[in-house]
């Protein structure tokens, strides 16, 4: 018996698609109701969130391309910009209104021209009959855009007056998310995180035709086995199934065992997986490397600039705040005008040193500097505007907790 029943669209329809979003009938059935039919006027606006790899963009654009719903879907990383996200949505509107034969370039600087143009794009019929849904993934970019578009969204069937709803996609939850001045609360929905037996159902599904089902299915619960505890991202590990196939098929295919004999399946395997598992996440050698290694039987450590796990990766400001401290504490204070400024003006050239500058300053070692100093550097070599935030003065303080320890 089918999951999905709705009486707005075909059963075909729903059944195909609960073959495209396995483990996700439940919320496909959720924004089924929430949508309603086509001509009826859904809720504003739907806050989708959930982690990494949670199935949020996948689901969305399934549904509403398998039911073949009018729809704008822009992706906030690509867009971000609040011109770029506007004109980018006008854009997709064009191709989506019957008779349309080409995008022709569109020019919206505010808010107020985009609800115009915005009512001009959705006048054809067929628009003003269904429920136009406006997706927008990643949509916790938009808290870096002008404090009016986030409301303005939450708001837009109101603004409109047409049949419209926004989706926002986010993998933050709405208390982090609300504005401090307050907007139109969405209708918010969590996608929670797969489990190992939904991983399974899924990943299973990818079989090769020359395998059986069962086959591949063993596979994958021995990769689970190794990789589920360090790993739930779905991306990565169907990644890591399909990178690691081939070497679990050897002694099928060199007639050493059956497809049944998972003993020695699994001690052909182990030793590589284990070896696996130091690149989960790192892409820091390609397929064709990890295939060439596992061929000549070598250790990911030996390809040449492969770090493994050596690199650490600090938070962004953290690393211009350690530069900017270096640079305080080794250079004296009468050169951040000639090293950090554009415009500094004429140098006087001398001929004459003190008697205790001939000496390097790396030898004398670190100086210390004011906080002034620190933030004046800081903000000279960042390219973007930096605001004086309490996540600044917060790194600044656990660096110092850490030098004192």
């Amino acid at each position: 018996m089918p999951n999905l029943e709705h009486p707005a669209y075909p059963a075909a329809d729903l059944l195909h698609l609960e073959g495209l979003v396995p483990c996700r009938e439940s919320q496909v059935s959720t924004l089924l109701s929430i949508f309603g039919e086509r001509q009826h006027f859904s809720f504003p606006s739907i806050f989708i969130y959930g982690h990494t790899s949670s199935g949020k963009t996948y689901v969305m654009k399934t549904l509403l391309t398998t039911l073949q719903l009018p729809h704008v879907f822009v992706n906030c990383v690509e867009y971000f910009t609040s011109r770029l996200l506007l004109e980018e949505i006008l854009i997709q509107l064009q191709s989506c209104s019957p008779g349309a034969e080409q995008t022709s370039p569109v020019h919206c600087d505010t808010l107020n021209d985009f609800v115009r143009l915005f009512k001009q794009a959705v006048a054809s019929q067929e628009l003003q009959d269904q429920t136009l849904y406006i997706v927008l993934d990643r949509a916790e970019q938009l808290r870096e855009m002008e404090a009016n578009i986030l409301p303005a969204f939450l708001r837009l069937q109101e603004l409109t007056d047409r049949n419209v709803t926004v989706i926002l996609l986010s993998e933050i939850v709405w208390e982090l998310f609300r504005p401090n001045m307050g907007c139109f609360e969405p209708f918010t929905m969590y996608f929670p995180d797969y489990s190992i037996g939904h991983l399974q159902k899924i990943l299973s599904q990818n079989h090769p035709p020359e395998y059986s089902a069962d086959f591949y299915a063993a596979y994958i619960n021995i990769l689970l086995g190794v990789f589920y505890m360090v790993c739930r991202d779905l991306k990565e590990l169907r990644h890591l199934a399909a990178l690691n196939f081939a070497k679990y098929c050897e002694p099928v295919v060199r007639g050493e065992a059956n497809e049944r004999d998972t003993r020695k399946l699994w001690k052909n395997i182990e030793p590589h997986l284990k070896k696996a598992m130091q690149t989960v996440y790192l892409r820091e050698i390609s397929s064709s490397q990890w295939e060439r290694l596992q061929h000549d039987g070598g250790e990911p450590g030996q390809l040449k600039g492969l770090s493994a796990h050596t690199h650490v990766e600090l938070p962004y400001y953290s690393k211009f705040l350690l530069i900017a401290a270096y640079l305080a504490s080794y250079n004296p204070v009468r050169t951040d005008k000639r090293f950090f400024l554009k415009h500094h003006g004429k140098i006087r050239k001398t001929n004459f040193m003190k008697k205790h500058e001939k000496t390097s300053n790396h030898l004398l070692g670190p100086k210390p500097f004011p906080l002034d100093r620190l933030l004046a550097i800081l903000y000279s070599i960042v390219d973007n505007r930096v605001a004086p935030t309490a996540n600044i003065f917060s790194q600044i303080i656990l660096q110092t907790d850490s030098r004192q320890h």
